[in-house]
């Protein structure tokens, strides 16, 4: 903060402080209007101007230092001076007033603050820059908020000036209007009988009908100017259609068809989406064949002297696609037809909010849920096309060993792609451009397993800047900067794992001009609705999360609340969003972890407990790894924990349904867990916080009482 700033907040709170020390607070009350009211009539008939300007002066003072006393200004307008001048006068002075608060707020707190929460005030500048002007003036008109709080927190926003004014004087007019009216009448009160006079009673109507009105009113404007252009049919073929049989299109169906509405849902590709064909599914049934031929290499620690394994790639690949085929059927067109739900094979167009065409049929609907999904993204890097790139999508084709194997990106589908193919035999080089593997974790979560992957012979390289690819006679290389350094690498196979981009086009959203955000999916707000009210997006299209776990539970609630929305819509809730990473060691967490919360300056306290301590995994030769809890300072509720070890996804469990009911480490530390088991060690990491939270104070009285009982002996009754 400049010396500016600093002499002009002093200025500021200065004048509050004076306002406070000299109550003159009393001066703003409609009891003391009442019994100066004739004395006030007296000097403004005698004085009109002189009375208008000071009322005027007074009004912008007590606004712009956002001093309590607003409200009943505009009553005594209307007590005063009647409806039309006081309307105007205090339609003018609130502006004004408004405006020199949002300058202030501005020129002293805005920088600061966009400066300590850039990260989290992203989102909001974004909305503010985009829907800046409605979403002020409905604030104006639904004063969810009180004024001065609108008037302060907007200074902090990237809005213009010239449109936080002209915004705040028309969508406060109506509501000033209101509040003038009511001051009318309040100054024809003669006696306490008059209280309950028609008028009076219709002023206070107005005050608490105005809000609904209004709200009603700006979803109206909203809508109609949303849907200009597009004709609504008058009546539908459906309730909804869904685009994208993925697991959020499935959910999302099924939930529609559960509640016996007519939903259609269509799919151009495959039923069960990126988790049954090529993600979740294939991924993690070649990560148990790798698995079980790692742990035949480590018979000696469990006493066995050898054991020679025998596999193909090929076959392994090939058990892959079996448990696919074994899988399929809980996502097939028969299982959801018999469900309800009219499955279309075919690609769908969104030709307006309200029409959906497929095999040259158009569907007439209520509602549209885009549940697209999402493809790998590729880097840009030169010539990289031109090396036939294999992705996390086309990796299952492969039936031979690829020889040396490139893989971009140190993320969860690297990683556990990496280590599994390495562990089959394959010579994997792994590159990437940040210093550590899972960059979103802590950095003792990338240690255990760059370790573990640096043990089992893959070949990391971190701080490695991609260039670009070459194809020369002695095969293909890419070039890489490393410590200022130009580094080649020789490789056979390319894979890319370097995150994924939603499907957004080539369906028609293009046309209908919805939104979307930086990163390349859809534009939602808390419902999950886009631009259009009634077409919501869910799953990886809509983002912020890329799990199946997220899209199942974004499908809920854009269904529910399209089917339902016009009688109660739910927020979605992410608060509680488990992640794992199904590598060796595993790696699951819910919550925040430590980099997350220093980040975002969330204090906290942290506790760990070492599973090479754990009984359970000693008898299991997997002694490695930590739960890691952070809980609020003093208090046992959990903001997150991170879980390093075998079978994390499962043992993460317990900490997920503590943190969805509220339940501290002591509800954990006082429940009965079986001994010897894994989940003991979550038992553990709460004893460590209990230790470590211990009353001091208390017990040392304890002790006391115990030493004075070992002296009273045979004395006690």
């Amino acid at each position: 903060m400049s010396k500016k700033q600093l002499a002009m907040l002093l200025v500021l709170l200065a004048l509050i402080a004076v306002f406070f020390l000299l109550d003159l607070g009393q001066y703003f009350n409609l009891e003391y209007f009442k019994a100066n009211q004739a004395r006030f009539d007296a000097f403004y008939q005698d004085n009109p101007l002189l009375t208008i300007v000071a009322f005027f002066a007074v009004y912008v003072a007590v606004t712009g230092l956002s001093l309590p006393g607003a409200a009943i200004m505009t009553l005594v307008a209307g007590a005063l001076f009647g409806l039309w001048t006081g309307t105007l006068l205090a339609s003018f002075a609130s502006s004004l007033g408004a405006t020199l608060a949002f300058l202030f707020s501005r020129y002293i707190l805005r920088d600061a603050v966009q400066n300590r929460f850039a990260h989290h005030l992203v989102a909001i500048n974004k909305g503010i820059e985009r829907e800046g002007a409605l979403y002020l003036f409905t604030l104006r008109l639904v004063p969810v908020f009180p004024f001065f709080v609108i008037n302060l927190v907007m200074g902090l926003m990237p809005i213009r000036t010239l449109t936080f004014y002209w915004v705040s004087q028309v969508g406060m007019l109506a509501g000033t209007v209101v509040y003038v009216n009511a001051g009318t009448q309040l100054g024809q009160l003669e006696s306490l009988s008059g209280i309950l006079s028609p008028g009076i009673i219709l002023s206070f109507v107005l005050l608490g009908v105005f809000p609904l009105l209004a709200k009603t009113i700006v979803g109206k404007i909203a809508a109609r100017r949303v849907y200009q252009g597009f004709t609504r049919p008058t009546h539908f073929d459906t309730n909804m259609v869904v685009v994208g049989a993925g697991s959020a299109g499935l959910v999302s169906s099924l939930i529609a068809a559960a509640v016996k509405a007519r939903v259609t849902l269509i799919e151009k590709h495959r039923m069960g989406g990126d988790c049954l064909n090529t993600g979740c599914v294939p991924s993690k049934s070649l990560i148990r064949s790798a698995r079980f031929v790692a742990e035949s290499r480590r018979c000696q620690e469990l006493g066995i002297a050898s054991a020679e394994l025998k596999f193909e790639l090929s076959e392994v690949m090939e058990r892959v696609q079996r448990v696919i085929r074994t899988i399929e059927p809980h996502d097939s067109v028969e299982r959801f037809t018999g469900l309800g739900v009219d499955c279309v094979e075919g690609a769908a167009t969104i030709h307006s909010p309200f029409e959906v065409e497929v095999n040259g049929k158009r569907i007439t609907t209520r509602n549209i849920i885009v549940a697209t999904g999402a493809r790998p993204a590729f880097p840009p890097v030169p010539n990289l096309e031109a090396m036939d790139p294999l992705t996390s999508d086309t990796i299952w084709e492969i039936r031979e060993n690829p020889g040396r194997l490139l893989v971009l990106g140190g993320g969860p589908v690297g990683c556990e792609l990496s280590q599994s193919f390495c562990r089959l035999g394959v010579q994997v080089i792994q590159v990437l451009r940040g210093p550590r593997l899972m960059r979103r974790e802590d950095p003792e979560v990338s240690e255990l397993v760059q370790a573990r992957f640096l043990a089992e012979g893959v070949d990391l390289r971190l701080n490695h800047t991609m260039l670009e690819f070459v194809e020369d006679e002695h095969g293909r290389k890419l070039v890489c900067e490393h410590e200022g350094e130009r580094v080649e690498i020789r490789f056979d196979r390319l894979l890319v794992a370097t995150g994924r981009q939603a499907n957004v086009t080539g369906f028609g959203l293009e046309a209908l001009d919805v939104p979307l955000n930086k990163d390349g999916t859809i534009e939602v707000n808390e419902y999950l609705q886009t631009k259009y009210p009634n077409i919501y997006a869910c799953g990886d299209v809509a983002g912020p999360f890329q799990f199946t776990h997220t899209a199942s539970h974004q499908a809920w609630y854009a269904s529910v609340n399209a089917l339902f929305g016009s009688f109660r819509r739910f927020k979605v809730d992410y608060s509680v969003i488990p992640a794992a990473t199904f590598t060796e060691p595993e790696v699951a967490r819910v919550g925040l972890n430590e980099q997350e919360a220093k980040a975002q300056g969330i204090a906290c306290e942290v506790t760990t407990y070492g599973l090479d301590d754990l009984d359970r995994a000693i008898a299991d030769e997997e002694a490695y790894g930590f739960v890691k809890v952070l809980t609020v300072p003093g208090k046992d509720r959990i903001l997150g924990a991170t879980i390093v070890g075998e079978h994390a996804g499962e043992l993460i469990a317990e900490f997920i349904t503590a943190m969805r009911h509220d339940l501290g480490l002591n509800k954990i530390l006082g429940t009965i867990h079986i001994y010897p088991t894994l989940m003991e060690a979550n038992k553990f990491a709460a004893g460590n916080w209990k230790r470590a939270n211990a009353p001091t104070g208390l017990l040392a009285w304890v002790e006391k009482f115990h030493r004075w009982q070992r002296r009273a002996g045979l004395n006690e009754t």
